[in-house]
């Protein structure tokens, strides 16, 4: 029997590490480590140090770390840049050193949202807020240090775990009778678990060997932020009434896409994976997470 592949998964606490490890109990192939910031800050050179230096084992590893505060980038830029662009030089020029592979998350708003069709990886990228910027040059910095990397870009992540749009409507539709909601921002809504399944499915079959480049995973279908919290209501049971607004009545620090739902045809043919629905993963989200309503 081979030995098992040692897996090491940054940012443990985010949703998208913490849904991971709740799959990684079922995996018979693989080991997990799972860091969080105290154990690896990506930024931190000796942090990095010590963790290459220890590369004979482990196998691969997984960036979930990053900065996601979109609004809150747009003063803290130096920040956002250090975690998202700067530390992937970083981490690519290690990994390529040491012969390790590297599964890293990016992320939508690397596009303007201007395009009327589902964005494929080969369209050009070009952010239009601080946090889009850092991971767009994180991913160029990535790819240009480890040719090797294996790059997933998501869209509108939730989970049962951190901190969400989900989390915060369930939080909200328990205590106020109606809210408003921005209806012209259009993407796909994706649920951190599914992400999850998909990364052990690349795992499990050593993908990461045969495949580099970008990728574009979400759940299937079309949705706007007004969309999402009005299923998130309907499906929880919640008698809160969701409004549809405008993005102009609603201005936020950080400018968003309009449009941003991802192609993911090239993904589902090369992995050989089947994407469910959004709607379909919002219910098995909402079963999973019982009466817990964010506080």
């Amino acid at each position: 029997m081979s030995e098992k592949k040692h897996i090491i998964v940054t940012g443990a606490g985010g949703q998208l590490a913490s849904e991971i490890q709740f799959l990684s109990g079922k995996q018979t192939n693989l080991r997990f480590t799972f860091l969080p910031f105290e154990q690896l800050d990506i930024t931190n050179d000796a942090h990095l140090e010590e963790l290459f230096q220890n590369a004979k084992d482990w196998d691969v590893i997984i960036n979930t770390a990053a900065y996601t505060a979109v609004d809150k980038a747009e003063e803290e830029t130096e920040k956002a840049s250090m975690v998202n662009a700067q530390a992937m030089e970083k981490i690519g020029r290690l990994c390529h050193l040491n012969k390790k592979y590297i599964i890293h998350i990016s992320t939508d708003f690397v596009f303007d949202g201007r395009l009327s069709r589902p964005y494929v990886e080969s369209d050009e990228a070009n952010p239009i807020n601080v946090y889009g910027k850092t991971k767009r040059t994180g991913e160029i910095n990535l790819l240009a240090s480890n040719e090797n990397s294996l790059i997933f870009r998501t869209s509108w992540l939730y989970s049962t775990y951190g901190k969400n749009f989900f989390k915060t409507m369930r939080f909200l539709g328990e205590s106020k009778s109606e809210l408003k909601v921005v209806s012209d921002q259009v993407g796909t809504p994706t649920y951190a678990l599914d992400l999850a399944d998909f990364i052990l499915h690349v795992l499990q079959n050593e993908l990461y060997l045969t495949n580099k480049g970008i990728f574009h995973f979400s759940n299937e279908g079309v949705a706007s932020w007004y969309d999402f919290a009005w299923q998130i209501m309907k499906m929880s049971g919640l008698n809160c009434k969701v409004l549809p607004i405008n993005s102009i009545e609603y201005p936020t620090p950080a400018a968003r896409p309009n449009y941003s739902v991802l192609d993911k045809s090239n993904l589902k043919k090369k992995f050989n994976y089947l994407i469910p629905h959004w709607q379909e993963s919002l219910l098995e989200c909402i079963k999973k997470s019982g009466n817990d309503i964010a506080k």
